[in-house]
Parts: structure tokens; sequence; C-alpha cells
């Protein structure tokens, strides 16, 4: 196989397997042999990176992660993305421990997002994790962007969505996204980035609508882009 890109995934698998799905359906090809050559890996034995981060134990999803790299590394991916917006924590540590760069979703999507809502007021739906790293709220400001973040009882609500849903194999608690959607349009969202791959998850199940961004939808691009071929 020539000049695969590497996919770490499995975090969780759901996400993992529509990442595929938007790679393989924007990407302008007529046969088979016209799509990006992708090694995926669905590491679902990856440790909580969330439970990690609030703990302050980082050695499990660090170490792991940093493996799975140097394997894709190993069998000449040239290049990295990490289907998990809570694992670019550690993907931002194992950067240099590689030759080899990783596609990286949270700064492709602060610049998507500054070009599409300059000056915007971006609200962040994430994970405790995420929101606790600041990974979003300081690639959007870096891009001249106003993160918002819900209060801690809304907080909870997208918790629920994620781990007692999604991850459970659930669908989405529609009345209770409501709650969650109000609160971000009270704060003056021009958009809401949905910062965690179970959320991506209901986007795609529930056709959710383009005030709220999917940064997979914009890490297919770049891997897309990166791999030679055309975004359509």
């Amino acid at each position: 196989m020539e000049y695969p890109i590497g996919i770490i995934g499995g975090m969780g698998p759901m996400a993992s397997q529509l990442f595929y799905k938007m790679v393989t359906e924007h990407t302008a090809a007529e046969k088979d042999q016209d799509h990006i050559n992708l090694i995926l890996l669905s590491d679902a034995s990856m440790p909580d990176r969330t439970a990690a981060i609030l703990s302050g134990k980082y050695d499990g999803p660090y170490a792991q992660l940093l493996a799975d790299a140097r394997l894709l590394e190993r069998c000449g991916c040239t290049a990295i993305a990490i289907t998990c917006n809570t694992a670019h924590f550690f993907a931002d540590m194992i950067a240099d421990k590689i030759g080899i760069p990783i596609l990286h979703m949270i700064r492709e999507t602060a610049a998507a997002l500054a070009s599409r809502c300059p000056g915007g007021v971006i609200g962040v739906m994430a994970t405790d994790g995420t929101v606790r790293t600041g990974l979003y709220q300081k690639a959007l400001e870096a891009q001249g962007l106003k993160p918002f973040l819900p209060p801690e009882e809304i907080q909870k609500e997208v918790m629920h969505q994620i781990y007692d849903r999604v991850k459970r194999g659930l669908s989405y608690d529609g009345e209770r996204w409501d709650r969650i959607e109000e609160a971000y349009r009270r704060g003056g969202c021009d958009a809401v980035v949905l910062a965690c791959t179970e959320l991506s998850v209901i986007k795609g199940d529930e056709k959710l609508g383009d005030w709220y961004v999917d940064p997979m939808e914009t890490l297919a691009r770049k891997v897309i882009e990166t791999a030679g071929k055309t975004y359509r």
C-alpha cells in the first residue's frame, strides 16, 4: 500500500466508522482506486481521556496513543489523524516524538470557523476533559473568535448525551437536547462546535443543521486534501 494516511480511532467506535464514511463519501472518485489509502487503527482499549485529564494521571492514554502513532509510522503512513477531540491533549504531547505530522482537528476547525464567522461567538460543546484543557478555547481565541461555555447544569446535560447515550449505543435524548440548544442560543453563539466525536454521531443521525459544526467533517476534508485528492 503506497502512501497511506493513518487514522487512530476507536474513541469511540461509532465515531470512527462515521469518519471513514465521511472520507469515502467526500472523496471525488469514479472507481475504487481513486479513493485514499488508509490504515484505520480502532483502539477501543484506549483509556478514557477525560478521566485521565480530570485525575491528572496522563500516563495511560499518553503511552498508548504514542504506541499507536509509532505503529502507524512503521506501517509507512505519511500523516496521522485522530478521531477524538479530547485525545488531542495527548496528541500535542507526542507530536515531536514521531516523524510524521498529526493533522490537528482542533486547529483546523478553529481556522475554518474564523473564515466562516470572523470575530464571532462560538459555543464549545465537549466533554469535561476537553473543556478543562482549554484546547478549543485557546484555538478559537488564537483565531480572534470568542468561545462560549455553558453553565454547569448544561455541561452535565452534554456529558449525559455523550456517556449515557451515544457511548452506550443509544440514540440521543431529544427533550434534554432541546435544553442544551436553548442555553447555547441564549449565549449568543454564531455557531456551536460539536467538540466530541459522540456528538458528531448525533449530528449525523439526527441531521442537525449547519449551526452545529462537526470537527470530524473538517478533519475529513484535511485528510482528503493531504492525500492529494479532491474534496466534493
